[in-house]
């Protein structure tokens, strides 16, 4: 009979980072006084102190006073590499002179006309060259109404109602799909399936048939981890929507930036409706919708009976000429290609970088946005990384703030355009701190993939 030694190693993995997370803690409200401080003022009005939900990080978010270039400094004087990047947003960086410029050159003309300009020709015009998808082009406030545009005029246009999803996906405010689904959602007749899993989406269309409205899909889920749609996924989305005459969607709000035509044109797969925002905007308010001629068409006022589209801010004067410059003279298709293969090899470095520490972690995502994970394991959906454990991803916060990295707590680090090569291996070096403070946290309890890094 065997005598317990009475070491339980999962036991003394829980003390040791719940010991780590709440030194951690302590350090970041000794060096943050003036957060705390605004944080507490901001809860005697907002709930929570709290606007906008992603901006939330316990115990108090930071607080940021300026910023520059690739860099952000919080309210106490503390400046960081900027990896955040407004949740994808914030692909210009801080303060790019030409998109400044292109503000100031705006206000002086004037705001709120009332009426078109020829910014929003130009700027739909760039959209409509650089996506494959994308013949005409509506533009509103933010991604989720692009979203919600979207799919109300594939069920207009098809006279069904009921929409594919896959678990995990986040498309806007009123579409979050984690666990399946949320009380805040829109009430659209839902079917949620698996990501990446051709046979279980295959299954439903063959039961929900010729009452399928549309297919909505991020290439890379973005909120759901950075897991990447692999192409035959895509293409096999691409014929199920043929084969029963339904609309498939591309929410590429965020994969958009991903090479000169977003991941719809390094995949090939040309989808019918395409939503955007975030950066399209250079730092404003901005959302568009587009596709298909036919479908855009049904919109076109001139034609009897059209569809009506309002918002008074859909074509401000601001985002309409500032994402214009963007497009025509920063974010060009040669850059965007460039930052696109600057990510992938950042990416392949931190991999690199687990793997020579034998820690339990990996980075996915594709091109410039990638997300943490602490499993070694292969990653295809978002149900992939249930046992995640959420300290974990508390600390990594935590102390890449310490190296001067803000990123999002969810551990998902996003490059911007001004950033250099220093820039990367500054994120590069921070890691691997992390991973060397606590390696007998992080090692792995079972083997790592070899092929971890190009995984994705």
């Amino acid at each position: 009979m065997a005598i317990s030694s009475g070491f339980n190693p999962e036991e003394s993995r829980r003390k040791y980072l719940s010991a780590a997370v709440a030194s951690a803690q302590l350090r970041y409200e000794r060096a943050n006084p003036t957060s705390l401080n605004l944080f507490q003022r901001a809860k005697t009005v907002m709930p929570g102190g709290n606007t906008r939900s992603a901006l939330y990080f316990d115990p108090f978010p930071l607080y940021i006073s300026r910023s520059w270039s690739a860099t952000v400094e919080d309210v106490d004087g503390h400046a960081y590499l900027d990896v955040l990047g407004e949740f994808t947003a914030g692909l210009y960086g801080h303060n790019d002179q030409r998109l400044a410029k292109a503000m100031a050159d705006t206000l002086g003309r004037g705001i709120s006309n009332g009426a078109p300009s020829s910014s929003e020709i130009e700027l739909a015009e760039l959209i409509c060259d650089r996506f494959p998808g994308i013949e005409r082009v509506r533009f509103c406030n933010s991604g989720t109404e692009a979203n919600l545009y979207a799919l109300t005029l594939a069920r207009i246009a098809t006279g069904r109602q009921k929409i594919i999803c896959f678990s995990g996906a986040y498309h806007g405010g009123v579409f979050m799909f984690a666990s399946g689904g949320h009380a805040m959602n829109a009430p659209f007749d839902w079917t949620v399936c698996r990501y990446n899993d051709t046979v279980q989406v295959s299954e439903a269309v063959a039961r929900i048939g010729t009452d399928l409205a549309a297919m909505i899909v991020e290439p890379m889920m973005s909120n759901g981890g950075c897991i990447a749609a692999t192409r035959p996924f895509l293409v096999a989305l691409r014929a199920l929507a043929s084969s029963v005459g339904a609309v498939l969607i591309f929410d590429e709000v965020v994969t958009s930036r991903m090479g000169e035509g977003g991941l719809q044109g390094i995949h090939g797969v040309v989808p019918d409706l395409t939503t955007l925002g975030k950066y399209l905007g250079a730092g404003l308010s901005f959302g568009a919708f587009g596709g298909r001629a036919d479908l855009l068409d049904r919109m076109d006022p001139t034609h009897p009976g059209a569809l009506p589209h309002a918002g008074t801010f859909n074509n401000n004067s601001l985002s309409m000429a500032v994402g214009a410059v963007g497009l025509r003279t920063i974010f060009t298709p040669q850059r965007a290609a460039q930052l696109y293969s600057d990510g992938e090899s950042l990416r392949t470095r931190l991999n690199v970088a687990a793997q020579e520490a034998f820690a339990d972690i990996q980075f996915t995502g594709c091109g410039s946005v990638m997300n943490i994970h602490f499993t070694s394991a292969l990653i295809q959906r978002p149900e992939d990384l249930v046992d995640e454990d959420e300290c974990l991803f508390k600390l990594f916060h935590l102390e890449m703030l310490e190296d001067g990295v803000y990123a999002a707590r969810r551990g998902q680090i996003n490059l911007s355009l001004p950033m250099t090569g220093e820039d990367f291996s500054r994120i590069e070096t921070a890691v691997r701190r992390f991973l060397h403070r606590h390696l007998d946290l992080l090692r792995a309890a079972r083997p790592v993939l070899e092929d971890t890094a190009n995984a994705r």
